[in-house]
């Protein structure tokens, strides 16, 4: 009578013995691998092309690190009481001068040349109208405001005209809220 387990111990223990090739095999795959393009070698572009893929240090000056800083704070700082723009809203000023630990400034936009109010909402200001309204400085429609927000996902649409529901078009969509309205989601931090 035949037993299935020992003859399943057996072909496991025949499968696991090591398969003995010929030098003639070794030799033709040994062979076939030193034909296959190395990283850092010259390839299909030559030696010619090389230079396109090379790597090459950069060196940035200090003052240009200055610089862009400088241009980024005049960014972020001027839709705030800078020449030319209007006065933050009341209900951000305690939060922008707060010392809170991870609120990150986040510029939401909007380009609406047709509309006469725009308002932010989002489940950061309770989706209210009124709480974070938008300006806008130029006469081509583009209405922006600057939130301190905590990393986090975040819901958001735009508020054109009072009624009006608008979502982000840069912004990936979020998935419809319990009224059927389009909202957009934005990611803060690394979640």
């Amino acid at each position: 009578m035949r037993d299935p387990d020992r003859e399943l111990d057996d072909a496991v223990a025949l499968l696991r013995e090591p398969v003995r090739m010929g030098e003639a095999l070794d030799r033709r795959v040994m062979a076939d691998i030193a034909r296959l393009p190395v990283p850092g070698r010259p390839g299909p572009v030559g030696r010619a092309g090389l230079w396109l893929i090379r790597p090459r240090p950069v060196r940035i000056p200090p003052v240009a690190v200055l610089a862009a800083a400088a241009a980024l704070v005049v960014a972020v700082v001027r839709p705030w009481g800078g020449s030319g723009g209007p006065e933050a809203p009341e209900a951000l000023a305690p939060a922008l001068t707060a010392a809170a630990g991870d609120l990150q400034p986040t510029r939401f936009m909007l380009v609406a040349p047709e509309a006469s109010v725009v308002a932010l909402v989002g489940d950061f200001n309770d989706w209210s109208a009124d709480a974070t309204p938008m300006w806008t400085e130029s006469s081509g429609g583009l209405w922006t405001v600057t939130v301190p927000l905590e990393p986090g996902r975040y819901r958001y649409a735009f508020l054109v005209d009072g009624d009006i529901w608008t979502p982000d078009p840069g912004a990936p969509q979020a998935v419809d809220d319990d009224f059927g309205r389009p909202n957009s989601v934005l990611t803060i931090g690394g979640l």
